[in-house]
């Protein structure tokens, strides 16, 4: 599994970098169709806010279906951001490889003096540590390669049946009771943004996947070159990325159980005070996902920094 999931990041043996590949146009459309549902359910929405008077049952309905649908396009261009980021990851492996044919062409003439193999060295962008060779991916680079796939197509399953789900909720307003209407409107709602969740940690996961690459793929330059390997060392952004994710993970997994719990509430009132707080509590997990996803981001233009910088220093200096 892991290594089919990985086959989908690299590009096929001998591409050179006029290879394409089709993510952007697949992204593109699936954005589109994400943005479309959430417009036409604005559209139901407003319609439905002109009937709450005089036809409330009707207006009901509408709401019910058009929260799953609304969810499912804001899911849909999540998974849009996703297959974008794997063809990033295609592109990045393009570059390493364009860089390992190209730099020795460049590279000055000069000897390995860089610190002893096995030390720390101070640069702009943080401590770095010197090795003879590239360094293997650490566990956290591993977990990430081998859980986007999974957390992308789980997460998308669960908004999926989230809004079918949404579409019988829909149908169970006039006749139902009100217990029925309830408890699934609190599935719809657990099951759909535990899906969120997951694609939101999809993404997260390949943007460590983009680190690990960044990390593997900068490490096999310098080693190709004869050069003493210098990598970042792991930085607190990193560090916090993880702990975000995990922690808006947790969230996401223990808004669905309460949901479950809430969909057994005796009463309408009961029901509503679970209501009140898990709207909140499971956005907090969505932002704390996001919030990881901005620590990803840091880290790769720190990265990115680094290696540009490391690129610079080998063409002027020979090592």
């Amino acid at each position: 599994m892991v290594a089919r999931t990985e086959r989908l990041t690299r590009p096929p043996a001998g591409a050179g970098t006029g290879y394409t590949t089709r993510h952007r146009g697949w992204g593109y459309g699936l954005a589109i169709v994400g943005v479309m549902l959430v417009v036409v359910t604005l559209i139901a929405n407003i319609v439905a806010g002109n009937l709450l008077d005089s036809d409330p049952t009707a207006a009901a309905e509408t709401l019910a279906w058009s929260f799953g649908i609304t969810t499912l396009g804001f899911g849909t261009v999540k998974f849009a951001i996703g297959v974008i980021l794997i063809g990033i990851l295609v592109r990045l492996w393009l570059r390493v490889q364009a860089v390992k044919e190209t730099l020795p062409l460049l590279k000055a003439a000069g000897d390995d003096s860089t610190p002893a193999i096995g030390g720390d060295v101070d640069t702009p962008f943080g401590r770095a540590i010197t090795s003879r060779v590239a360094p293997g991916p650490l566990p956290v680079h591993e977990m990430a390669r081998t859980m986007w796939a999974p957390m992308l197509a789980m997460g998308a399953m669960l908004v999926v049946a989230g809004a079918v789900l949404s579409i019988i909720w829909a149908a169970t307003v006039a006749e139902g009771s009100p217990r029925t209407i309830a408890a699934l409107g609190a599935w719809t709602q657990g099951l759909q943004f535990l899906g969120e969740g997951m694609l939101l940690s999809g993404i997260a996961f390949l943007l460590g996947s983009i680190l690990a690459s960044l990390r593997e793929g900068g490490g096999q330059v310098q080693e190709a070159l004869g050069l003493t390997v210098a990598t970042l060392k792991m930085p607190a952004t990193a560090k916090a990325f993880v702990g975000l994710l995990m922690l808006g993970l947790m969230v996401a997994v223990a808004q669905f159980i309460l949901y479950l719990v809430a969909s057994g509430a005796d009463t309408p009132q009961s029901f509503a005070a679970w209501q009140a707080w898990l709207g909140p509590f499971r956005e907090l997990g969505i932002g704390l996902i996001l919030a990881g996803i901005v620590m990803a981001l840091v880290t790769i233009g720190n990265v990115l920094g680094f290696q540009f910088d490391r690129i610079r220093q080998i063409i002027a200096t020979g090592r």
